[in-house]
């Protein structure tokens, strides 16, 4: 059981990984791109848009982009830092 649990925090853990490297470079590269046409915009903004969606439910319809994205990448910067401790909790009950 806690093996199985141990590779799920694994999984979860490399995911909130790439969800922060690809929140923050999408928030790098919008403040250094001002074209609204970029390609690279628009690659960030559809790979991201999954992981900013939930955080638009917990702000008013007005609120910028770019505040959603920083809300975004702290949120998942937290759940990442979470997991990390959780799977040395989990795996110092392995030994």
């Amino acid at each position: 059981m806690t093996e199985s649990a141990l590779q799920l925090l694994v999984l979860v853990r490399f995911l909130c990984f790439v969800a922060v490297i690809y929140l923050g470079l999408h928030i790098v590269f919008s403040r250094l791109i001002s074209r609204s046409d970029s390609k690279i915009l628009w690659f960030f903004s559809i790979i991201t848009l999954p992981l900013t969606r939930p955080m638009r439910a917990w702000f008013v319809p007005g609120a910028t982009e770019s505040r959603l994205r920083f809300v975004a990448l702290v949120f998942y910067v937290v759940l990442w830092v979470l997991i990390l401790m959780a799977a040395k909790i989990v795996e110092s009950t392995l030994h």
